[in-house]
């Protein structure tokens, strides 16, 4: 009897370690586990998104988008500090309507397809306190949007934001859960003196299904703090993702459906993708 008790304990303890492994990011979700990649570590991810339905407010494009490759590399400086850099190469938008909106005018299309680079996203996260018996771990994420993706393709804003998020995270059994819950500073892209300070949240689980495997779902969002002459791109947007991860040594799998639960975010998507962590560097 003690052997057969002993035997989940261990399967818990193993599938708790691999869901671990790589948690500084989280594909196919995109809420931030306080946990980083570790000293000396580094994390590489790439996949890619289909997205139907898109809406861009600023543009008044609509069409179903895809992004690939959608890249990420994140820097494990110490333990309990992290770099990340995530942004991508190639958006394609297939356009099925557009309506007169604030940047119209700068549009520059020849047909019914506009491309684009993706904005990048500079962010640097913080593990402040462990998790441990009865706590979860605590973090804190800093982030600038640098703007890469241009207004003539109606793709981007050409505006600079900022966010700071504040990360938990408690493993329960064999279940990860993940909190955010932060601020963005958003830049007008019309009115170059004004901003929108939304905020910024995100709730996701992992669920070990057996070694290696594991249910995720999350619900992720912003909520936009201006109730009148929101600035365009700028608006409360949400959406929810869940999907499958299978990790095996340092090389995660992963796929995902995605569903927006506003009006502007996409109705129905998918994802999938490929992390890799390595020991990348020695730090004295």
């Amino acid at each position: 009897m003690k052997t057969a008790c002993a035997i989940p304990v261990v399967v818990s303890a193993v599938l708790l370690a691999i869901a671990g492994a790589a948690s500084a990011q989280q594909r196919p979700l995109v809420t931030e586990d306080p946990e980083t990649v570790g000293t000396g570590n580094i994390l590489i991810e790439g996949g890619f998104d289909s997205q139907r339905e898109v809406v861009y407010p600023a543009s008044g494009l609509t069409g179903d988008l895809l992004r690939v490759p959608t890249l990420g590399v994140s820097f494990g400086f110490s333990s309990i500090l992290e770099l990340q850099v995530d942004g991508g190469f190639y958006n394609r938008l297939n356009i099925t309507s557009i309506e007169p909106a604030p940047l119209s005018d700068k549009l520059e299309l020849t047909g019914d397809q506009t491309t684009d680079i993706e904005d990048i996203v500079v962010a640097t996260k913080i593990r402040v306190v462990s998790e441990g018996p009865g706590r979860p771990g605590i973090g804190v994420r800093l982030a600038t949007k640098l703007p890469l993706a241009g207004n003539e393709s109606g793709l981007g804003l050409d505006t600079m934001d900022f966010y700071m998020s504040g990360l938990f995270g408690k493993t329960v059994s064999s279940v990860r859960i993940v909190g955010n819950f932060g601020l963005g500073i958003l830049s007008d892209p019309v009115e170059g003196d004004r901003q929108n300070d939304v905020v910024t949240y995100g709730l996701s689980f992992a669920r070990a299904l057996q070694q290696g495997l594991e249910f995720v779902g999350e619900i992720n969002g912003r909520l936009s703090t201006r109730n009148e002459r929101t600035p365009p791109g700028t608006e409360t947007r949400s959406t929810i993702r869940t999907g499958l991860r299978f990790t095996r040594a340092a090389v995660r799998v992963d796929g995902g459906l995605i569903f927006g639960l506003t009006s502007r975010d996409p109705s129905f998507g998918f994802t999938g993708g490929l992390t890799y962590v390595f020991r990348g560097f020695t730090l004295p």
